[in-house]
C-alpha cells in the first residue's frame, strides 16, 4: 500500500516541482495523515499550510522542516515491508535435520567467562530452540549460576530453583517415575514460562531418556497441507488448568490462549501451547467449531507424534539443556532407580535482551 502511494506521491510531486509552484497542500497529500504512526511528528514550521515542497534525491521536505523521511525507511516500515519480515530467524528440525547439523555443545567455562562462548551457544538457541552446555559441576548452584549468565530466574508456584526426584512431593507427573508425552509447560499460566533448564544430577538405574520434539517444525507441515486448520488452531482460545492440593501446596492456575500463536501481520508463529494433561473442558467456542478443532488438533498431534520427528537425548550430569517452551516440546520415557534433577524457568525478555546485545537478531 505505501509502496503505491509512494509512487504516486512522487509523481505529483514532480509535476508541482516542475511548474515550480507554491502551494497549498491537499488534505490527501499531508504526510501526517498519509503516516501517522510511521513516526513521532515533531514542527518547528509555522502552522500555515502554505508550504513549498522539494525534492531531494531520495526523499521529499516541506519548506522549514527540520525532519526527513527517507523513502527507503517508509518503505521498509510500512505494513507491507513488515510482512514481509522474519522476527525471528529459526531453523525448522525434525531428528535427522538436527542430527545432520552437528550443532556443537558450548563448554561451560567459555559460557561463563567469554563473549564469544555466550553468543555461540545464543545463536544455536535461538536457530534450533535447543542448545547444550557441557562440564557443568552437577550441583544445583552451578546450574544457577549458568541460567543467571543469561536470564533473570522466573519465580513460579514450583519456586525459584526447582530440585526434584520421584517422589510424588508434587500434585505433578514430573515428580514421578512414569512416562511423560511431549508438551509445553506451563500452559495454564496466562503467560507460559519462556525458557527452560534441565541438569540431571544423578541417575542410578535405566531409562528416563528425554524426548524433544520441533513444535514449529510440525506447525509448519500442518500449515502446508491443511492451511485451514492451521487457522482454526491458530484462533479457537482454549482453556488450560492445573489444581494441586498436595502437603503445603495450594494452587488453582488457569491460562487461556490458541495452541498456536502468530503475529496476526505477517502470520509468523511465535509460541506453541500445547500440552494435553493440562487442557481443560473446551467450553469457550460453539459446537460446530469445537468439532473442527479436533479435528485439525489431531492433524498436528499426528506430526508431533511421527517418529523422525522426535529426537532422543540422554541427559547426564554435567549437560546442561536449555528449551525454549514457547517452541520445542519435552517429554521422557519411565525410568528405574534414583533420579535427581535440578533446573529452573528463565524470563524470555532477558535471554532475547542479552542476545540483541551480542548482536544477534532476536
Amino acid at each position: 500500500m505505501w509502496c503505491h502511494r509512494l509512487s504516486h506521491l512522487q509523481s505529483r510531486f514532480h509535476s508541482l516541482l516542475k511548474g515550480r509552484v507554491i502551494c497549498q497542500v491537499p488534505e490527501q497529500l499531508n504526510f501526517k495523515n498519509l503516516f501517522p504512526l510511521a513516526i513521532h511528528w515533531h514542527h518547528t514550521a509555522s502552522k500555515s499550510l502554505n508550504c513549498a515542497w522539494q525534492q531531494h534525491g531520495d526523499h521529499f521536505g516541506p519548506d522549514g522542516h527540520v525532519t526527513r523521511y527517507e523513502l527507503d525507511w517508509l518503505v521498509k516500515n510500512s505494513y507491507e515491508g513488515q510482512k514481509q519480515k522474519v522476527i525471528h530467524p529459526r531453523i525448522l528440525w525434525n531428528a535427522e535435520i538436527y542430527q545432520q547439523a552437528q550443532v556443537p555443545s558450548v563448554d561451560f567455562q567459555s559460557f561463563l567467562e567469554t563473549n564469544e562462548g555466550l553468543k555461540k551457544f545464543l545463536q544455536n538457541f535461538l536457530l534450533y530452540g535447543i542448545a547444550f552446555v557441557e562440564n557443568v559441576p552437577p550441583t544445583q548452584e552451578h546450574t544457577e549460576k549458568l541460567a543467571k549468565r543469561i536470564s533473570l530466574i522466573r519465580e513460579t508456584i514450583y519456586g525459584r530453583m526447582w530440585y526434584f526426584t520421584s517422589d510424588f512431593s508434587r500434585g505433578d507427573t514430573a515428580y514421578t517415575k512414569l512416562a511423560l508425552d511431549r508438551h509445553t509447560d506451563t500452559t495454564y499460566f496466562q503467560e507460559p514460562c519462556g525458557i527452560q533448564v534441565f541438569h540431571c544430577l544423578k541417575h542410578e538405574g535405566t531409562g528416563g531418556k528425554t524426548l524433544l520434539v520441533d513444535g514449529f517444525y510440525a506447525a509448519e507441515q500442518v500449515l502446508q497441507k491443511a492451511p485451514e486448520e492451521f487457522e482454526l488452531l491458530s484462533k479457537v482460545p482454549l482453556k488450560h488448568e492445573y489444581i494441586e492440593n498436595t502437603g503445603e501446596c495450594h494452587n488453582h492456575m488457569i491460562g487461556v490462549g490458541p495452541v498456536l500463536n502468530i503475529y496476526p501481520w505477517n502470520k509468523e508463529l511465535y509460541l506453541i501451547r500445547y500440552n494435553n494433561y493440562d487442557r481443560a473442558v473446551i467450553n469457550t467456542v460453539p459446537y460446530d467449531v469445537v468439532h473442527r478443532w479436533y479435528i485439525a488438533h489431531r492433524t498436528l498431534t499426528t506430526e508431533l507424534r511421527k517418529p523422525e520427528n522426535e529426537l532422543w537425548v540422554k541427559l547426564k550430569p554435567g549437560k546442561v539443556l536449555f528449551i525454549d517452551n514457547w517452541r520445542v516440546l519435552h517429554g521422557r520415557e519411565s525410568f528405574t532407580g534414583y533420579r535427581q534433577l535440578c533446573g529452573c524457568y528463565l524470563t524470555r525478555d532477558d535471554v532475547l535482551n542479552t542476545a540483541r546485545l551480542l548482536g544477534l537478531q532476536a
